[in-house]
């Protein structure tokens, strides 16, 4: 399993939210390209990055600091959600470095457009499935649908995507703790690969998900996080050596 530093970009500044909402946002670095190089320093192989800006605005914000951090880091992993929804910033970003795109707003209300682009990018498309109470949320989690996750996520398996990153908003950005029995059953589900996201606080949920065994292929093999990270109540060196005594 992965342990994923997430940075959240807004106005070209490193922030988090909570629950998403923009009036409750903390400002953690002025400069997100060196606090990838942070991350980097600190072990991490792979990045989540979110342009705010982009996923408000429905259209990339932020692309510039994304393409440089990836010219900066190429042997990282980039995974990028937030404003993607065409073919045609999809390819911007893949020309600039980034690895994964992960679509969001514009899964939930266009489920064909998943399919089209996993034709398009093979092995480039992940979905983002942001989740309250086990409906899918949009447009930057300002609405909340009375879609169930696991219905599109069945549909969405089926189109090719490499994998889901599932978040519960209810958790995101409050360091209570992740909603593990919600992803593990998302996770048992389906048979691609799984990123856990929101709420994640120190070791002891780094712990509990790796003693989750998957009963279908795929699993969870990631886990994102932000704030806890950036609050020091996790430390990145200490929950990547976890995940791999685990695999031993």
């Amino acid at each position: 399993m992965e342990i994923i530093p997430a940075i959240d970009l807004k106005d070209g500044k490193v922030v988090n939210l909570r629950q998403g909402r923009f009036s409750e946002s903390t400002v953690y670095s002025d400069d997100p390209v060196q606090m990838a190089a942070h991350w980097v320093s600190q072990g991490a192989t792979r990045l989540h990055l979110v342009d705010l800006d982009g996923a408000v605005q429905g259209r990339p914000a932020n692309k510039q600091v994304i393409a440089d951090i990836a010219c900066n880091h190429p042997q990282l992993t980039l995974q990028l959600g937030g404003g993607i929804r065409s073919g045609k910033i999809i390819q911007e970003y893949l020309s600039a470095g980034v690895d994964y795109l992960v679509l969001g707003t514009k899964a939930v209300e266009e489920p064909e457009f998943v399919g089209a682009m996993c034709r398009q990018f093979p092995g480039h498309i992940w979905v983002g499935l942001d989740a309250l109470h086990g409906k899918l949320a949009k447009n930057a989690w300002r609405d909340v649908t009375d879609i169930d996750v696991r219905a599109l996520a069945f549909i969405f398996q089926s189109d090719g995507i490499e994998g889901i990153i599932y978040t519960d908003i209810g958790k995101d950005g409050m360091m209570d703790g992740l909603n593990i029995r919600a992803t593990q059953d998302l996770a048992n589900s389906v048979s691609v690969p799984i990123i856990a996201s929101g709420g994640v606080t120190d070791i002891r949920d780094i712990q509990l998900l790796l003693a989750e065994k998957p009963v279908v292929d795929g699993g969870i093999t990631g886990v994102i996080t932000g704030r806890a990270l950036y609050e020091g109540t996790l430390d990145l060196s200490e929950a990547m050596a976890a995940c791999s005594a685990a695999q031993k």
